[in-house]
This record gives structure tokens, C-alpha cells and sequence, in this order.
């Protein structure tokens, strides 16, 4: 069953990442090059931080991934807050 593109989709908020599900841009040059590509984009629906939630636009799959997983949260307890 594929999803619905989500209501907050919007053309003009996307991400370049590939898509764990449909992989469509296993062949593409320009991604293949790390490139901007008009077709293989992702919508970006929103973040928390460096995680960002992401939908395809092909297959409608809906994820999220740490953009930044080698940096952890700074502890703010070590600052008295």
C-alpha cells in the first residue's frame, strides 16, 4: 500500500538523500557524483536538529535519518541547567 504524499510536502523544501526504499537513483550520474539532480530529490517534511524526516516522491516511503550521527547531544546537566 503506498502512502500519501503528506500534507506538509512542499516542492520547495527538499533534501537529496537516497531512498531505502526504491533506491531510483542507483543509476543517476549526478548522484552517483553526489550533484544536485532534478529528479532524485526527497520532499523534506520536517527536523528535529540534525534528524530529518524525509518522503520519497516515487515510491511515497516515509523516513527519518541523522544527518549528523557521529555528534552527540551536548549534556546540558554538565552546565547547572
Amino acid at each position: 500500500m503506498r502512502l500519501p504524499i503528506d500534507p506538509q510536502a512542499d516542492v520547495a523544501r527538499r533534501a537529496w538523500m537516497p531512498c531505502p526504499v526504491c533506491d531510483d537513483a542507483r543509476h543517476c550520474e549526478n548522484c552517483a557524483d553526489l550533484r544536485t539532480c532534478r529528479e532524485h530529490w526527497r520532499y523534506l517534511i520536517s527536523n528535529n536538529g540534525p534528524v530529518v524526516h524525509l518522503q520519497c516522491p516515487q515510491c511515497t516511503h516515509m523516513w527519518s535519518v541523522n544527518t549528523r550521527p557521529d555528534v552527540t547531544p551536548r549534556d546540558s546537566s554538565a552546565f547547572g541547567d
